[in-house]
């Protein structure tokens, strides 16, 4: 018969970390919302299609940006990953880049004339001149690799949880992270990363949604609804979901895509 001598002592991982901080939080945001009387989640805003381009329908898209004039994506799937600088109005690959076979490609960003690349359970990332594509570097980070963007200061990584992580982009370490949240507690299965206006938007894997964010507070600031933006004919793949955020800061454009989608779609906000 087994005989306790006194508990027994608990090795603490990260993972049991993370988790005990998220309930922490969560518990925090759900008193709070309490306090205030019960806040309500933001408002859904809606679109309006500008203009549509062709998109590659067999570009699994995992990271986009836009770049004085051009489209620059990440693709991702074992044995199809890359990075390609793409021809808006055409959809025309001008310069290409591909990940080795066993290698899954995740978001991308430019900063400070670089582009840094995430693959998702590598633990690697790679660093590639913006104009020539020429490899310069790579990187490491401790979790899957999803979205990626920067806000002037940091890289901004997403890893499918709902923590953003703000990355030092010489030494990749990790200066501080935010726990993404609504009043109804934190949000996961953040994806593509984009800044814009001194938010971040966010794609929420297989929703029909943006998240804006404040990448201070991590509080969900709105909520943008692209419902019926693809039309359900071109749905041919359960992992064709909307994932791709570029913003023209120049001209003030905003173009979305998805994965495995035939059309890239410039559009325009509406109130809720």
């Amino acid at each position: 018969m087994f005989k306790s001598e006194g508990p027994i002592p608990v090795r603490w991982t990260s993972t049991m970390l993370s988790f005990a901080i998220i309930v922490v939080v969560t518990c925090s945001l759900v008193l709070q919302s309490s306090v205030l009387g019960g806040a309500q989640r933001a408002s859904s805003k809606g679109y309006e299609v500008i203009n549509v381009y062709p998109h590659d329908p067999e570009a699994f898209t995992q990271g986009l940006y836009f770049d004085d004039g051009f489209l620059v994506e990440g693709t991702g799937r074992y044995g199809r990953s890359s990075i390609r600088k793409i021809e808006l109005e055409t959809s025309r690959i001008v310069e290409q880049v591909d990940l080795p076979s066993w290698l899954f490609g995740e978001g991308i960003t430019e900063f400070g004339g670089l582009l840094y690349q995430l693959t998702w359970v590598a633990h690697t990332g790679f660093i590639y001149d913006a104009d020539t594509f020429e490899r310069r570097g790579q990187f490491s980070y401790n979790t899957e690799g999803w979205g990626l963007t920067h806000d002037g200061r940091h890289l901004v990584m997403s890893d499918g949880s709902a923590w953003l992580y703000f990355l030092d982009p010489q030494s990749f370490t990790e200066a501080r992270r935010v726990l993404v949240h609504d009043s109804l507690g934190p949000i996961d299965q953040l994806n593509e990363l984009e800044f814009i206006n001194g938010e971040i938007w966010a794609n929420v894997w297989h929703q029909d949604e943006i998240l804006q964010i404040d990448p201070e507070s991590g509080s969900v600031n709105g909520r943008i609804d692209l419902s019926g933006l693809l039309p359900q004919d071109y749905l041919i793949d359960p992992e064709g979901v909307l994932n791709g955020i570029a913003y023209d800061a120049e001209g003030d454009r905003l173009f979305v895509t998805g994965k495995l989608w035939p059309s890239v779609f410039e559009i325009r906000v509406t109130d809720p």
